[in-house]
């Protein structure tokens, strides 16, 4: 099983929800706004990924940028917590480890 992270209004959140239904995958989604991740995912995401999971072009993101570009490792971590939509999505997560950071269908017509 699958669990989807991400915001339900995120155009590429729904392209990747439309694309594990329409292959009858079995998921759970985890909305940011209500249920924010914990700084050990982040941590985890981040070696996973090589990067902090932030959607650097994003709005939220820009707002919250120079507080992140100059904070240390915790308050970068504090700040997605806090600014969840600063957060790149969808991360696609299968069996406790994330598999895909964004939404890309080549990739996600692997995943069964």
């Amino acid at each position: 099983m699958y669990t989807l992270y991400g915001i339900p209004n995120c155009n590429t959140v729904k392209k990747a929800l439309t694309h594990l239904d329409k292959n009858n995958a079995k998921y759970e989604f985890v909305n940011f706004k209500k249920q924010p991740p914990t700084q050990k995912l982040l941590k985890e995401w981040k070696a996973t990924f090589g990067d902090y999971p932030a959607n650097k072009k994003g709005p939220t993101f820009r707002k919250i940028k120079e507080d992140f570009e100059n904070g240390t490792a915790a308050e970068k971590y504090k700040l997605l917590v806090e600014f969840s939509s600063a957060i790149k999505r969808p991360i696609l997560v299968k069996n406790g480890k994330a598999i895909c950071f964004g939404y890309d269908e080549e990739k996600y017509s692997k995943f069964k």
